[in-house]
């Protein structure tokens, strides 16, 4: 008789205040923890996304925010960012096929988003009771 293990499913949760230090801590998270689980393929792009994120729950927010990692086992990685503000941003509102135009480059924002477009496999966002949660997904080589 075999037995079959479970795959390598992991989740990390961090709560951070808003400071502007919020995205350092969370890029210094993502390495920690994708190093950890010797996933370092992953570890610029998802640094740069969650910075990103993070970054936009610091300008746009006046509350706290969260980040949560989870690798279900499969070689994605999905990273989840929460913040209090409830409008989801048009990048994450419309389906995986629609890209938002990149700003004009004069312009002083509006990247960030574009780049989890960019990036990720998938996003995606939800209202929640208490603000929206937004999310993408990478795929590791």
């Amino acid at each position: 008789m075999s037995t079959v293990s479970p795959p390598d499913t992991w989740t990390y949760s961090l709560r951070l205040p808003r400071t502007p230090v919020a995205a350092h801590v969370a890029r210094m998270t993502v390495r920690a923890a994708l190093t950890a689980h010797n996933m370092r393929d992953l570890i610029h792009p998802v640094e740069l996304l969650t910075s990103e994120m993070v970054t936009n729950t610091y300008r746009h927010t006046t509350g706290p925010a969260s980040v949560r990692l989870t690798a279900p086992g499969d070689d994605r990685l999905r990273v989840g960012v929460w913040d209090t503000h409830p409008h989801i941003p048009a990048a994450f509102a419309h389906p995986v096929g629609h890209r938002v135009p990149f700003p004009p480059p004069d312009a002083e924002g509006g990247r960030g988003l574009c780049l989890v477009q960019a990036y990720a496999h998938a996003w995606g966002g939800l209202e929640t009771l208490a603000g929206k949660l937004l999310w993408f997904e990478v795929k590791s080589c």
